[in-house]
This record gives structure tokens, C-alpha cells and sequence, in this order.
């Protein structure tokens, strides 16, 4: 695969927003508690009264995600498990195929820990050949870390369309990361796909 620039995998930035002040979950959860419209917004982020998960305090990442899965209508979800031992290493080398004119959407299941996570988005290029076809961007949310009521959080993504006809049909190549809005890198990984005739 041609090299992917970093300035490829930058997510679009909104002119005049400022990323706010950094606060702990107990300083959010204290509050203006008698505010309900603010209590609906922290009940959005998922911060409850739910114990905490336990978290190893040497795992310092504040979003470790477990899986990706491709969902297709009428057909077993394809699930990438990320926590078995090689598997983002194999996504590159074993593409799965996705058949032309295919509706699917993505997933992604994660878990967030320590603090909150402000404006966590998917970016990823797709290149055919070296050749940049796609750019895409999913903003997936802001979440709290997760607890004993909501031990892990799923997020679907929009709707996509394979492309079709026998010009499109091949192989892709695609980089893609998970990125907040203080520009932290959360997970990184390249992988492949192809574009067949028909499921394989």
C-alpha cells in the first residue's frame, strides 16, 4: 500500500470550537445537581450512580476498543474480536470481500476508562491501487467511563453502499483510527478488503 500521510487521518476541526475545561466524573457528576437539564446531558454521557468498573491501574488507556464488526442485512455479522493476540496484524493480510452493491454498516464495541472521553471519532482512507478513493469521518460520541450497569458501550455506525460494477470490483487497501477531540490517538491499525461479484 502506498503510504498513507498523517495529513490524510486528520479529523475536520469546527471554526471557533475550544475543547472545555477537563473535568473528573465526580466533578461532573456534583454538578448543578438540581439542574435537570444538565442531569439529562450526564445521564447521555453515562454518568450514573452505577459502581465503576474495575480498572487496572497500570492500563493508563482511556478507551480500549474490543471489537469491529461489519453488519450486513440477511447475513452473520463479520466480527474482528481485538482482543485476541494478532488480530489487527491480520486484518491487512486476510482481506474479508463485501459484495459489490452491498448495503453494510460498521460497529464498534469499546470500553472507556478513568475520565470522561470527549468526542471520540472514526476517520478512515480507503486507497485502491495508492490511489485515495475515500475519506470518511464518524463522529461516535462523548462517553464516561463505563460501570458495572453499562460495561461496555456499542456504537453503529451510518449506513454505506459497496460500490458495484465490474470497474470497482477489486482490491482495497484502508488505514483507519479512533481519535477525540484533544487529538489523542486511541487505535491506529490498517487492514484490507475486496469488492467481489458475490459473497465469498
Amino acid at each position: 500500500m502506498a503510504s498513507t500521510g498523517e495529513e490524510d487521518l486528520v479529523a475536520s476541526k469546527t471554526d471557533g470550537f475550544k475543547v472545555g475545561e477537563k473535568k473528573t466524573v465526580e466533578e461532573y457528576a456534583k454538578l448543578d445537581q438540581n439542574d435537570e437539564s444538565l442531569n439529562r446531558w450526564k445521564a447521555s454521557l453515562g454518568i450514573s450512580n452505577s459502581p465503576p468498573l474495575p480498572v487496572d491501574p497500570k492500563d493508563t488507556r482511556r478507551c480500549v476498543i474490543h471489537s469491529l464488526a461489519l453488519e450486513v442485512p440477511g447475513r452473520s455479522d463479520i466480527t474482528i474480536d481485538l482482543s485476541v493476540p494478532g488480530a489487527l496484524e491480520s486484518l491487512k493480510s486476510k482481506p474479508f470481500s463485501i459484495k459489490e452493491g452491498a448495503k453494510f454498516r460498521m460497529k464498534a464495541s469499546f470500553k472507556v476508562q478513568h475520565d470522561v472521553l470527549s468526542g471520540l471519532k472514526y476517520l478512515q482512507v480507503v486507497k485502491r491501487k495508492g490511489i485515495r478513493v475515500s475519506k470518511d469521518e464518524e463522529m461516535l460520541g462523548s462517553y464516561a467511563p463505563n460501570t458495572q450497569e453499562k460495561p461496555i458501550y456499542e456504537k453503529k455506525f451510518a449506513e454505506d453502499e459497496a460500490p458495484s460494477g465490474m470497474m470497482a470490483r477489486g482490491h482495497y487497501e484502508a488505514v483507519s483510527k479512533f481519535v477525540d477531540d484533544d487529538d489523542h490517538t486511541h487505535l491506529k491499525f490498517e487492514w484490507s478488503f475486496d469488492i467481489a461479484k458475490d459473497w465469498k
